[in-house]
Protein backbone atom coordinates (compact mmCIF):
# COMPACT_ATOMS: atom_id res chain seq x y z
CA UNK A 1 0.00 0.00 0.00
CA UNK A 2 1.39 3.47 -1.57
CA UNK A 3 0.83 5.42 2.14
CA UNK A 4 2.12 8.84 0.62
CA UNK A 5 -0.27 8.58 -1.89
CA UNK A 6 -3.16 7.63 0.27
CA UNK A 7 -1.79 10.64 2.64
CA UNK A 8 -1.40 13.32 -0.58
CA UNK A 9 -5.49 12.36 -1.29
CA UNK A 10 -6.51 13.41 2.26
CA UNK A 11 -4.49 16.22 2.29
CA UNK A 12 -6.08 17.74 -0.90
CA UNK A 13 -9.41 17.36 0.51
CA UNK A 14 -8.77 18.99 3.86
CA UNK A 15 -9.22 22.96 4.74
CA UNK A 16 -7.63 24.75 7.32
CA UNK A 17 -4.12 24.23 9.33
CA UNK A 18 -4.21 22.86 13.25
CA UNK A 19 -3.12 24.64 15.55
CA UNK A 20 0.21 23.04 16.07
CA UNK A 21 0.45 23.29 11.88
CA UNK A 22 0.25 27.04 12.93
CA UNK A 23 2.79 26.76 15.70
CA UNK A 24 5.11 25.06 13.25
CA UNK A 25 4.69 27.10 10.47
CA UNK A 26 5.33 30.13 12.55
CA UNK A 27 8.20 28.75 13.19
CA UNK A 28 7.62 29.32 17.35
CA UNK A 29 10.05 27.88 19.92
CA UNK A 30 9.59 24.31 21.36
CA UNK A 31 8.43 25.58 24.53
CA UNK A 32 5.53 26.72 23.42
CA UNK A 33 4.55 23.93 21.54
CA UNK A 34 5.14 21.77 24.42
CA UNK A 35 3.03 24.02 26.54
CA UNK A 36 0.14 24.63 23.78
CA UNK A 37 -0.18 20.52 23.65
CA UNK A 38 -0.20 20.73 27.48
CA UNK A 39 -3.03 23.16 27.35
CA UNK A 40 -4.96 21.09 24.23
CA UNK A 41 -5.42 18.10 26.37
CA UNK A 42 -9.39 17.54 26.17
CA UNK A 43 -10.44 21.05 24.86
CA UNK A 44 -11.32 22.39 21.18
CA UNK A 45 -8.18 24.15 19.14
CA UNK A 46 -10.25 26.97 19.48
CA UNK A 47 -9.88 27.41 23.29
CA UNK A 48 -5.93 26.19 22.92
CA UNK A 49 -5.41 29.14 20.03
CA UNK A 50 -7.12 31.93 22.20
CA UNK A 51 -5.59 30.44 25.74
CA UNK A 52 -1.74 30.09 23.96
CA UNK A 53 -1.75 33.19 22.51
CA UNK A 54 -2.70 35.19 26.09
CA UNK A 55 -0.37 33.14 27.89
CA UNK A 56 2.60 34.03 25.83
CA UNK A 57 1.71 37.75 25.01
CA UNK A 58 1.80 37.87 28.78
CA UNK A 59 4.74 35.23 29.79
CA UNK A 60 6.86 34.63 27.61
CA UNK A 61 9.92 32.40 28.87
CA UNK A 62 10.10 29.10 30.92
CA UNK A 63 11.41 31.18 33.69
CA UNK A 64 8.66 33.91 33.67
CA UNK A 65 5.92 30.57 33.50
CA UNK A 66 8.08 28.94 36.56
CA UNK A 67 7.97 32.29 38.77
CA UNK A 68 4.44 33.52 37.95
CA UNK A 69 2.08 33.00 40.86
CA UNK A 70 -0.32 30.16 40.05
CA UNK A 71 -3.58 31.91 40.13
CA UNK A 72 -2.19 34.42 37.26
CA UNK A 73 -1.64 31.22 35.75
CA UNK A 74 -4.84 29.93 36.25
CA UNK A 75 -6.48 33.18 34.96
CA UNK A 76 -4.43 32.65 31.81
CA UNK A 77 -5.46 29.16 30.57
CA UNK A 78 -9.12 28.73 32.44
CA UNK A 79 -10.72 28.70 29.37
CA UNK A 80 -8.71 26.20 28.28
CA UNK A 81 -10.40 23.56 30.84
CA UNK A 82 -9.53 21.98 33.58
CA UNK A 83 -7.15 25.24 34.18
CA UNK A 84 -6.24 24.42 38.03
CA UNK A 85 -4.23 20.99 36.86
CA UNK A 86 -3.20 22.35 33.65
CA UNK A 87 -1.83 25.66 35.51
CA UNK A 88 -0.11 23.48 37.85
CA UNK A 89 1.41 21.23 35.15
CA UNK A 90 2.46 24.20 33.13
CA UNK A 91 4.30 25.90 36.10
CA UNK A 92 5.78 22.57 37.22
CA UNK A 93 7.28 21.61 33.90
CA UNK A 94 8.51 25.68 33.19
CA UNK A 95 10.50 25.23 36.31
CA UNK A 96 12.62 21.83 34.87
CA UNK A 97 13.01 22.98 31.66
CA UNK A 98 14.63 25.95 33.73
CA UNK A 99 16.45 24.26 36.23
CA UNK A 100 17.17 20.91 34.42
CA UNK A 101 17.31 21.71 31.06
CA UNK A 102 18.74 25.22 30.89
CA UNK A 103 15.55 26.85 29.68
CA UNK A 104 15.17 24.44 26.66
CA UNK A 105 13.28 21.57 25.99
CA UNK A 106 15.00 18.13 25.57
CA UNK A 107 14.36 16.96 21.79
CA UNK A 108 14.12 13.40 23.48
CA UNK A 109 11.89 11.13 24.40
CA UNK A 110 12.30 9.38 27.85
CA UNK A 111 13.12 13.12 28.99
CA UNK A 112 10.03 14.62 27.95
CA UNK A 113 7.89 11.58 29.10
CA UNK A 114 9.99 12.49 32.54
CA UNK A 115 7.74 16.10 32.65
CA UNK A 116 4.55 16.43 34.40
CA UNK A 117 1.44 15.80 32.75
CA UNK A 118 3.10 14.83 29.46
CA UNK A 119 2.33 11.16 28.15
CA UNK A 120 2.98 9.68 25.17
CA UNK A 121 0.86 11.74 22.57
CA UNK A 122 2.72 14.89 23.95
CA UNK A 123 5.51 13.67 23.78
CA UNK A 124 5.52 12.31 20.37
CA UNK A 125 3.83 15.50 19.34
CA UNK A 126 6.52 17.97 20.34
CA UNK A 127 9.15 15.73 18.46
CA UNK A 128 6.94 15.92 15.39
CA UNK A 129 5.88 19.28 15.74
CA UNK A 130 8.62 21.56 17.34
CA UNK A 131 11.77 19.29 16.34
CA UNK A 132 10.51 17.76 12.86
CA UNK A 133 11.60 14.55 14.38
CA UNK A 134 9.98 11.17 13.33
CA UNK A 135 7.31 10.44 15.40
CA UNK A 136 3.63 9.26 15.36
CA UNK A 137 1.59 10.83 18.22
CA UNK A 138 -1.64 9.37 18.50
CA UNK A 139 -4.84 11.43 19.73
CA UNK A 140 -8.43 10.26 19.34
CA UNK A 141 -8.88 11.16 15.85
CA UNK A 142 -5.49 9.34 14.55
CA UNK A 143 -6.58 5.89 16.91
CA UNK A 144 -10.23 6.34 15.57
CA UNK A 145 -9.51 6.43 11.80
CA UNK A 146 -6.38 3.70 12.10
CA UNK A 147 -9.08 1.59 13.36
CA UNK A 148 -11.82 2.21 11.00
CA UNK A 149 -9.77 2.06 7.99
CA UNK A 150 -8.71 -1.01 9.10
CA UNK A 151 -4.88 -0.48 9.32
CA UNK A 152 -4.61 -1.69 12.94
CA UNK A 153 -7.30 -3.67 15.24
CA UNK A 154 -6.14 -2.29 18.72
CA UNK A 155 -7.77 -0.96 21.95
CA UNK A 156 -5.41 1.97 22.98
CA UNK A 157 -3.18 4.30 21.85
CA UNK A 158 0.02 2.80 23.42
CA UNK A 159 -0.84 -0.09 21.04
CA UNK A 160 -1.92 2.00 17.77
CA UNK A 161 1.41 3.93 17.83
CA UNK A 162 3.32 0.80 17.73
CA UNK A 163 1.21 -1.37 14.93
CA UNK A 164 1.39 2.31 13.00
CA UNK A 165 5.17 2.38 13.67
CA UNK A 166 5.26 -1.22 12.29
CA UNK A 167 3.21 -0.07 8.96
CA UNK A 168 3.88 3.15 8.14
CA UNK A 169 7.20 4.06 6.56
CA UNK A 170 9.24 6.62 8.91
CA UNK A 171 9.10 9.28 6.60
CA UNK A 172 5.60 9.63 6.88
CA UNK A 173 4.90 9.51 10.34
CA UNK A 174 4.88 12.92 11.20
CA UNK A 175 2.36 12.95 8.59
CA UNK A 176 -0.19 10.99 10.58
CA UNK A 177 -1.18 13.39 13.14
CA UNK A 178 -1.11 16.67 10.75
CA UNK A 179 -3.54 15.13 8.84
CA UNK A 180 -5.60 12.93 10.53
CA UNK A 181 -6.60 15.48 13.56
CA UNK A 182 -8.01 17.30 10.83
CA UNK A 183 -9.83 14.60 8.70
CA UNK A 184 -11.23 13.46 11.73
CA UNK A 185 -12.91 17.18 12.56
CA UNK A 186 -13.88 17.44 8.88
CA UNK A 187 -14.61 14.74 7.12
CA UNK A 188 -14.35 10.95 9.15
CA UNK A 189 -16.17 12.25 11.82
CA UNK A 190 -16.46 10.31 15.31
CA UNK A 191 -20.69 9.94 14.68
CA UNK A 192 -22.03 9.90 11.13
CA UNK A 193 -18.91 9.96 9.33
CA UNK A 194 -19.27 11.42 5.29
CA UNK A 195 -18.31 8.80 3.01
CA UNK A 196 -19.77 10.83 0.41
CA UNK A 197 -16.28 13.32 0.74
CA UNK A 198 -14.08 10.54 1.73
CA UNK A 199 -10.92 10.81 -0.32
CA UNK A 200 -9.92 6.93 1.06
CA UNK A 201 -13.67 5.83 0.81
CA UNK A 202 -12.73 2.75 -1.76
CA UNK A 203 -10.43 1.68 0.82
CA UNK A 204 -12.12 2.08 3.88
CA UNK A 205 -13.15 -1.10 5.90
CA UNK A 206 -15.26 1.04 7.60
CA UNK A 207 -14.73 -0.82 10.45
CA UNK A 208 -17.05 0.43 13.69
CA UNK A 209 -16.83 -2.65 15.63
CA UNK A 210 -13.97 -1.43 18.40
CA UNK A 211 -16.04 2.29 18.62
CA UNK A 212 -19.02 0.08 19.41
CA UNK A 213 -17.15 -2.38 22.05
CA UNK A 214 -16.02 1.34 24.13
CA UNK A 215 -19.47 2.71 23.57
CA UNK A 216 -21.45 -0.58 24.92
CA UNK A 217 -18.43 -0.56 28.08
CA UNK A 218 -19.30 3.23 28.60
CA UNK A 219 -23.22 2.46 28.93
CA UNK A 220 -22.05 -0.52 31.51
CA UNK A 221 -19.77 1.96 33.40
CA UNK A 222 -22.63 4.29 33.33
CA UNK A 223 -25.59 2.16 34.50
CA UNK A 224 -23.12 0.85 37.09
CA UNK A 225 -22.44 3.75 38.71
CA UNK A 226 -26.20 4.39 38.63
CA UNK A 227 -26.68 1.37 40.50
Amino acid sequence: MNYEKIFDKIEAKLEGLSHLDELTNKKKKPFEILIATVLSARTRDTNTRKVTKRLFKTLKTPKEIADAKISTLEDLVYEAGFYKVKAQRIKDISKIIVETYNGKVPADFEKLMSLPGVGRKTANCVLAYAFNLPAICVDTHVHRISNRLGWVHTKKPKETEKELKNLIPKDQWIRINRLFVRFGQQICLPNHPKHEQCPVEDICAKDFSMEKKQKKKKKSKGRNKAQ
